[in-house]
């Protein structure tokens, strides 16, 4: 694949990411609708019983809700062919009622790695893993 073609991928990731950066539901909205394929093939660790785009909606309407700060650092990206691997760290203060944990009002900070593979300009699939369990110990709510 041509260098010009992963650039454009990497890039696409930027945008999308300064984008759910803003915190704006319309325009996180709007970027899923104009980086995400209709039928891309999401898998993470987020059960929020929908699929495609209305699931990305659904998972970014859920965090924001919860951490109305949030913030996800685009760390480092790997792009290679169709596919961007990206590490990520994820920051936010915990305002909002989260898997039935109230408010704690305490900071997270925990990563994550997500794979992207693009089809015609836009995300086709899109992995990732969470680490959950991190932030569920800085809330207060998991093993220690």
């Amino acid at each position: 694949m041509p260098a010009a073609e992963n650039t454009r991928h990497t890039e696409t990731l930027a945008r999308f990411h300064a984008a759910v950066n803003s915190g704006d539901l319309d325009v996180i909205g709007k970027a899923i609708d104009e980086f995400v394929a209709p039928d891309v093939d999401f898998v993470a660790p987020v059960p929020m019983g929908a699929s495609g785009p209305e699931a990305l909606k659904r998972v970014w309407a859920a965090l924001i809700t919860t951490f109305p700060d949030i913030h996800v650092a685009l760390e480092e990206t790997v792009t290679e062919g169709d596919k961007v691997a990206a590490r990520n760290t994820v920051t936010g203060t915990h305002l909002g009622t989260y898997q039935g944990l109230a408010p704690t009002g305490k900071s997270v900070r925990y990563g994550e790695m997500f794979i992207l593979r693009f089809e015609e300009g836009r995300i086709a699939e899109l992995r990732g893993v969470v680490d959950v369990l991190t932030m569920l110990r800085q809330l207060g709510a998991g093993p220690a």
